[in-house]
Parts: structure tokens; C-alpha cells; sequence
């Protein structure tokens, strides 16, 4: 069942507002209570509700233009009582089908993976008695007791804590682990800076604390991921071509099978025949081996892929990969090194000083509390033994103060060394330490120190203030000993560009892909970022100025705006949209559960090896390094992959129109059949195998340099001018076959049959390469099947099978004609190449 709607703003709830608004209290629930509870919200768990049938998912393959032509042909073949074809046809049609299921199932997958995270126990108080409950069967309004492991089983308000820290990286993408404290928080406080709240799937990593829970199951932060998840995955770009050219054949095919049957009829020839003539029309005009061309081109470039460290996990996503003009990335671990370290320390004055960094690392290393990413970094710029330092005392971090005091002997005298957040370190000290070592009152200096620590900020550097003071020996180790401090200066952090990702962007770039980085980080640490990685930042949207903006503005921002800060992770998936809807072909790549959406809506989800599971499953391509440099070999492949996978469109659609086209205009003067209906499927069957290889074939670099996407209105215009073409030579074999030599009709659909094949074969070499054919070296696999299936068709008249194909031997003169007419083919197509790539330019 579902549960009630939640608030949208219980961050700015008290405890006690909370308690009273989910209806329960310090003792928790009632056993009663929460039985009854169980039954009104339901289980706290995905529950997808009726799960869609394997049979169904497979048969939902077979609902496309492309397929259903396909399938008409084999049942045509069968009917002609040729089940060769049938089989072959029906076999493509079937591993084709598999395939898509194949991808749907994958989808299915990863919400189990999703689910597998949150199979948990949680430590649960009710009637005032902590025990062990199954995370499944908690409640809004149950009490948890949290510790150090523990992972969050629901979203929760914070009720109580002690130092308690949750690492929320899969959702933030930050490696800092966040504190989290009671108290109400300010309505516009973004989802990542709600202290008093904790999410699904996050885990403690020190502390511990008590919390309410107030949503559970599907109406969760996590609950809205898993929801996106089982969502449909939109339509790439690349899916959407297939199903826009599948619309175009059947639109052609349909209207050359209504205007040939009407001809025949009118013409008073036997209706069944010419039906069955119109029918092998439209088969012809399909090229069968579509779905098995592409499938091939695709399991090679997967190879390819794979060589470069890119593991394809989808492989409609090759060809995404290769159209891709924008990539979306998160920051760290992917621009930057994701690895926290010390940039500088400085006095006061922001002269760099050594003294600064020997006392933050005093402090970091004799702590007892968490070590986080910046003390770490501290203890590795600046290593000091806790040994030889005796400790007698100290101060725990904690929210309000956002500062840590240690007491230590130095030099013999003990000392408090205070390291924190810069703004409220500072207010606890009322003199500091010049350049010179003077010790000076900080008041007229307070403003220019200030100063300082807001370049480090604008420059996108974490800052932390250290101050010291003298103690005496008696005094008791409390919160007074934080006045009245000497500041020292500042450390600065940074997480470091990756090297060489300049050079990495700008060949991005180069390829025609715009880098677009969106981080949960501050504008200005965005904005140091960026601009140290080679990024435009003109233009940065915030994640709060993004909630303002309306669908169709995002569109337009989205479009203009390289740089996304302070976003939320559901703010991603929103982007991600906007900017497939401005018509770009779009990649995302992330590692994170707040990833997850954005990988699945995106057009090519990009994900690394060391990803979450949940990342992994929603994404297309894993790559087994975290660095974009990785991804330039494999759009490389992407795009040889597609530029291979539209040759063949090419060749397929120009060559059938061109030949179709042509049967059809025969059949209106002609008194018999121009080609009977086997005939034209074996046409088509012996044009498409060479180019099975196709896979292997050399692409100019021309198809590499930038992005490219289907483009149905070029493939048409293309098919017609090619198709055109190549029916002005057929008509010219008609003249020599009718009149030339007086072919009798086994003649002439032998003759006709040689010169269709043999053209539509030659002419591959010719259309593969905007170049002079000869200037771009075909695959050898592709010129050695093309010149075996020429061989293979000259020899036809004379094998066995020859009568049963309808076919006879021709005068030996034809021959001679024939390659005076494919040489003057193959010389106009050249021309009209030439015309039409000028006026396409």
C-alpha cells in the first residue's frame, strides 16, 4: 500500500515537530502500532508491483517497422516454397530480437542490484526496548540507534548524536563524510547540506546517534532512483534513427507495392502472380541483413572497445557512443584526481609558512576522533610522530563550533593547538603572528586576514584557520581554553587536475564532444576547476537557480552552460533531459547511487569498474580506468562502428530502390515477369552477403572527426539520386537484352539478374568513400567477398541449380556489353558522388 505523502521540508522541523507530525515519541512505537502501520504504508522495500512476463519483454521486440517487413518476407519465401530464405531471414529476425530482450533484462537487473543494497537488519526502538528488526519491516515513526558501520535502512530525521559522520559519497560524489547534528535548518538549505537528516543507502564511519524515521520503501531519496530506474529507458538517438528509417522503407515499400500491383491488374496479367511479383518487390526493397549487419559491426567494435579498456555492456550503445556531441561528468576522480591534498600553508598575511603546517599536522596526527580526507592530507605534506608529542588533553570536533583542540607539550610548555573552519577559528582569536614573528592584536589586521582566506576560497581551495595558545599546567582542559587564541595562518587544499586532462578535454573537443561538468561543489571551487581543466565558464548554473527554471528555459540554459554547481543529485537526471531534448546526442558519465538516473536516461550511461553496482547495471559502458582519456579511443570506435553500420544503409536502400525501381518499370511494358520472385530474393540475398563484412572495412577520417546521427532525410535523398542512377543502367540492359541480343524471358531475367548483381556489388566500392574510390583502400575482407560473389554470379548460368532458379545461358557478346555498361556505371557514380556531397556541403 502506499504510504502518506511526506512534507518536502521536514529539515525545518524540530524534534519535537517531527514527533508530533509522524505521531510518535522518545519510546517509539507501540508492537500494535507498528503492525497496524505495516499494513498501511507497506513493507519497507521496492516492490515494483506486476513484473513484466520474459515472454512479453521478448515479444515486444518483434514491434517495429523493420522486423515486421522482415517477417512478411520469410513468410513469403515459405509460401514460394523456398524455405532457405525463410530460415535465414527468420534466424536474423530471432538473434536480432534477443538482442533488445537481452537489453530490456539488463535494465530488470539492475534493479536488483538497487534492491540487494538495502536487505539489512536495523537496530529499533519500540515500547522503550532496542532489538534487531529487519530493515524490511520498519515503519514511518520507528525509532533506529545508529553506530559506526551501520547502513542507513530509511530516510530519517536526526533526533540525537554524538560526533556522528555518514559518508554520503554515492549520493553527493563527495569524498568528504559529512557530519550530521539535530536541529532545525533554513528552508532553502539544499538537499546535500541537510545536517539533520540521513538518507537511505548512506553508512555511518564514526560516531553514533539516534534517529526517527519518517519515509520508508519507494518514497525514499533512494525510493526516487529506483523509481527513474524502473522506468522505461527513453529512446537514444540511435534507436530512434532505426525506428525513423524503418518508417521510411515502409512508407516506400507499401507505395511501390500498391502502384505495381494496380499496373499489373490493369494490364490484365494473373493477378496471383503479380501479387506474389509485388510482394518479392517489397522484400526486395528491405534490406534483410539490416539487423545482422548491424549486430555484427556492433560485437566487432565491442572487440575493438574492449582493447581500450571499454567494456560495452550494451551494444545499441557503440553507435551512441560514436554520435555523442556532449558529455556530461561529475568532478571528482574524473577531471580531478579525487585525492584531497595540501596546496599551501600561510601566515596570516598569505606568506607561505611551514610553522602553519607543522601545527595542523600536531593537531591531525594526535586527535582521537575521525580522520578525515584533509587531515590525512595534512599528516602526508607533513609527517610528525604522535609518539614523540606527549598529549594531556583535548576538545572534539563537533557542529557549532566546526573546530578541534588538542593539548600538547612543545618545547615543554603545554599548548592548545585549535584547528577548524576558518570563519569560526578566527572569531576566537584576539591576536595573531606577523610575517616578522610578532605577536600583534588581530583587530586591525582582522579585514585584510579576511581577505586572504576569500582569495583561497574564489580561487576554489578548501581553507582551515590554526591558532595556538599557552596553557598552564593546572588549568582543566575545557571549552575556555578556545579564547583568546593567537592565530597562526591558514592551510589550503586542493584536489588536483588529473595531468594531461587539459590535452584529454581539448582532443574531446577536437572530436566534436563539449565536456560539461556538473558538481555538488561550491561555485567557486567549480568555477577553479573548471577553468584550470580547459573549461568554459562564462556561464554557471546553480542548483538552486536550476529549481527556479521552468522545462523549456533548462533547455536553452542547459544548451549555453558548461559548468553546473551546487547540484543536487536529482537535479542530474533533469539536465541530462534538457539537453537531449536541445537534440544532442548525450553521454553522462558517473559512479555513484545518485548517478544511477542520469546514467539510465542519458544516450550512452559511461560508468568506471570501481563504480557502485547500481552505476554499473544502469550504464551502457564501463570503463576499466576513471579517466576520459579512456573514452577517446572508444568514441574513435564508436564512430567507425556507425560510419560502417550507414555504408551499408547506404548501399542496401540505393541498390534494392535502384533495382526494385527498375523491376518495376519493366513489368509495364514487359509481357512476362522482368525477374520472378525467387529470382529477386536471391538478388537481394547475394548483394547483402559481401557486405556482411563491412565490419572490417576502412573508414576515412572524415566519418571520425565529428559526431554524426541518422539522418533520414539525407538517406532518402541519397536513395534516390544512387537509386535513380543505377535504374538508368538497368533500363540500358533492358534495351541491349531486348534489342541488342532478343532475349527470350529466361534470357532476360538471367541477363538482368548478372548485370543487377554485379553493379549493385561493384558500385559498394564506389559509395563507401565520399573520396575517388580508388584513394580509399577498401577492407580486404570486403574487396575479396565482393569479387568471389561476382565470380560466384557470372558462374550461376552454368551450375546445376541454374533451371531451378529459372535461368539459362547467355551469348558470350553480352558479357562484353555488360562491362562496357558497368564501367560507364561506375564512372557516372562517381560524377554524381562528386555533385552531391558540393551540394550537400
Amino acid at each position: 500500500m502506499e504510504s502518506r505523502k511526506i512534507p518536502p521540508n521536514y529539515w525545518t522541523y524540530t524534534s519535537e515537530e517531527m514527533f508530533s507530525e509522524i505521531g510518535s515519541g522518545p519510546r517509539g512505537l507501540s508492537e500494535s502500532e507498528a503492525r497496524e502501520r505495516l499494513r498501511t504504508y507497506g513493507k519497507n522495500s521496492f516492490s515494483s508491483g506486476q513484473k513484466v512476463a520474459g515472454i512479453v519483454l521478448f515479444l515486444r521486440q518483434f514491434a517495429n517497422p523493420i522486423t515486421i517487413i522482415l517477417l512478411f518476407a520469410s513468410g513469403l519465401s515459405w509460401f514460394l516454397s523456398d524455405p532457405t530464405d525463410g530460415i535465414i531471414i527468420q534466424c536474423i529476425v530471432f538473434l536480432s530480437s534477443i538482442l533488445g530482450y537481452w537489453q530490456e533484462k539488463s535494465a530488470s537487473d539492475s534493479l536488483h542490484s538497487l534492491l540487494s543494497m538495502v536487505r539489512l537488519n536495523a537496530s529499533t526502538i519500540r515500547n522503550n526496548v532496542e532489538s534487531e528488526l529487519d530493515s524490511q519491516s520498519l515503519v514511518p515513526g520507528d525509532l533506529i540507534r545508529l553506530r559506526v558501520g551501520d547502513i542507513i535502512p530509511a530516510d530519517a530525521y536526526l533526533i540525537d548524536s554524538d560526533r556522528l559522520f555518514l559518508d554520503e559519497a554515492a549520493f553527493t560524489g563527495e569524498t568528504f563524510p559529512v557530519e550530521k547534528i539535530p536541529g532545525s535548518l533554513p528552508e532553502e538549505t539544499t538537499l546535500s547540506k541537510r545536517s539533520n537528516l540521513l538518507y537511505m543507502g548512506s553508512h555511518v564511519v564514526s560516531g553514533s546517534g539516534l534517529a526517527l524515521i519518517y519515509a520508508t520503501g519507494k518514497h525514499t531519496q533512494f525510493g526516487e532512483i529506483y523509481k527513474r530506474l524502473n522506468e522505461r529507458k527513453p529512446e537514444t538517438e540511435f534507436e530512434k534513427g532505426i525506428r525513423k528509417f524503418g518508417n521510411l522503407l515502409l512508407e516506400i515499400t507499401l507505395g511501390l507495392v500498391l502502384v505495381i500491383l494496380g499496373i499489373n491488374v490493369l494490364l490484365e496479367k494473373p493477378i496471383l502472380d503479380s501479387f506474389l511479383f509485388a510482394l518479392a518487390i517489397a522484400v526486395g526493397l528491405t534490406p534483410q541483413l539490416l539487423p545482422a549487419i548491424i549486430n555484427v559491426n556492433l560485437a566487432q567494435g565491442a572487440k575493438q572497445m574492449s582493447r581500450k579498456k571499454v567494456i560495452v555492456k550494451r551494444l545499441n550503445s557503440i553507435e551512441n557512443f560514436g554520435s555523442m556531441d556532449v558529455l556530461c561528468s561529475d568532478k571528482t576522480g574524473t577531471l580531478t584526481e579525487g585525492v584531497v591534498r595540501v596546496h599551501t600553508s600561510v601566515d596570516p598575511n598569505g606568506n607561505p609558512n611551514q610553522d602553519v603546517l607543522k601545527f595542523a599536522s600536531i593537531n591531525a596526527n594526535l586527535q582521537s576522533g575521525f580522520q578525515n580526507p584533509m587531515d590525512l592530507a595534512i599528516s602526508q605534506a607533513c609527517s610528525i610522530s604522535s609518539d614523540t608529542i606527549p598529549k594531556s588533553g583535548e576538545l572534539s570536533y563537533d557542529f557549532h563550533r566546526k573546530r578541534i583542540t588538542v593539548i600538547a607539550e612543545i618545547d615543554g610548555k603545554r599548548t592548545a593547538i585549535c584547528k577548524g573552519a576558518s570563519v569560526p577559528l578566527l572569531e576566537i582569536c584576539d591576536r595573531y603572528i606577523d610575517s616578522q614573528g610578532q605577536i600583534l592584536p588581530i583587530s586591525k589586521e582582522l579585514e585584510s586576514i579576511q581577505t586572504v582566506y576569500e582569495t583561497f576560497s574564489r580561487n576554489g581551495y578548501r581553507t582551515i584557520g590554526i591558532a595556538v595558545k599557552e596553557i598552564n599546567e593546572n588549568d582543566p582542559v575545557d571549552y575556555e581554553i578556545e579564547s583568546s587564541m593567537i592565530f597562526l595562518g591558514f592551510v589550503a587544499f586542493s584536489d588536483s587536475a588529473k595531468v594531461g586532462i587539459q590535452n584529454t578535454i581539448q582532443n574531446l573537443r577536437d572530436l566534436g564532444i563539449r565536456l560539461k561538468m556538473i558538481t555538488g561543489d561550491n561555485r567557486w571551487i567549480a568555477e577553479q576547476v573548471a577553468k584550470s581543466v580547459g573549461i568554459s565558464c562564462s556561464s554557471i548554473l546553480t542548483g538552486q537557480e536550476l529549481q527556479s527554471i521552468g522545462e523549456e528555459a533548462l533547455r536553452v540554459r542547459a544548451e549555453q552552460t558548461d559548468v553546473f554547481a551546487e547540484i543536487e543529485p536529482n537535479q542530474k537526471q533533469r539536465i541530462i533531459l534538457a539537453l537531449k531534448k536541445a537534440d544532442h546526442v548525450v553521454g553522462y558519465i558517473g559512479d555513484g547511487i545518485n548517478d544511477a538516473s542520469a546514467l539510465h536516461s542519458a544516450d550512452v550511461g559511461i560508468s568506471v569498474d570501481s563504480a557502485v553496482d547500481v552505476a554499473k547495471e544502469a550504464a551502457d559502458i564501463v570503463l576499466l580506468e576513471k579517466n576520459l582519456a579512456v573514452l577517446l579511443d572508444g568514441v574513435k570506435e564508436g564512430r567507425v562502428t556507425f560510419a560502417n553500420t550507414l555504408k551499408y544503409v547506404f548501399m542496401a536502400t540505393s541498390a534494392n530502390f535502384g533495382n526494385m525501381f527498375s523491376v518495376a518499370g519493366a513489368s509495364a511494358f514487359l509481357s512476362y515477369l522482368p525477374l520472378l520472385p525467387k529470382q529477386i530474393l536471391l538478388t537481394n540475398l547475394l548483394t547483402d552477403l559481401p557486405e556482411m563484412t563491412i565490419a572490417s572495412d576502412e573508414v576515412d577520417q572524415n566519418w571520425i572527426i565529428r559526431p554524426r546521427k541518422w539522418d533520414i532525410k539525407f538517406i532518402g535523398r541519397f536513395m534516390l539520386v544512387f537509386g535513380f542512377l543505377s535504374s538508368l543502367f538497368d533500363y540500358a540492359t533492358f534495351g541491349l537484352l531486348l534489342f541488342g541480343l532478343g532475349a527470350n524471358e529466361t534470357q532476360f531475367q538471367t541477363g538482368w539478374f548478372i548485370e543487377s548483381v554485379v553493379s549493385a556489388s561493384l558500385i559498394v566500392l564506389v559509395i563507401r568513400t565520399k573520396k575517388v574510390f580508388y584513394r580509399s583502400r577498401p577492407g580486404k575482407l570486403l574487396l575479396g567477398a565482393t569479387i568471389l560473389c561476382v565470380g560466384f554470379v557470372f558462374a550461376i548460368p552454368y551450375l546445376p541449380f541454374a533451371e531451378t532458379f529459372g535461368f539459362g545461358r547467355l551469348p558470350l557478346l553480352f558479357y562484353g556489353y555488360l562491362l562496357g555498361i558497368i564501367l560507364l556505371y561506375v564512372g557516372s557514380a562517381e560524377f554524381a558522388k562528386f555533385l552531391f556531397y558540393k551540394k550537400e556541403n
